[in-house]
């Protein structure tokens, strides 16, 4: 419930974000619910998914918040450190 709170607070900033695999992320957290984190990034305009669904979560296009930015869903279970840049 941490993580979750620790978006909140974050929503709207640019931030890095550490998973528990390792890998880092930045970009601006979008939104925040429940499970997941969504973090606005650099890209081809492609929403992607980091964790296994059940059923398939496949990938959307979008578009919606800017040509070249992606939307990466990242699951708050997953999130080791987060930090304002």
């Amino acid at each position: 419930m941490e993580a979750y709170y620790n978006c909140l607070h974050c929503k709207n900033k640019r931030v890095r974000i550490m998973t528990t695999d390792g890998k880092r992320h930045e970009g601006i957290i979008v939104d925040v619910d429940r499970n997941n984190v969504y973090l606005k990034t650099k890209g081809n305009g492609k929403m992607k998914t980091s964790a296994f669904y059940p059923g398939g979560a496949g990938n959307y296009y979008g578009g919606y918040y800017g040509y070249g930015s992606e939307i990466l869903t990242l699951s708050l279970f997953t999130l080791l450190a987060i930090a304002l840049i």
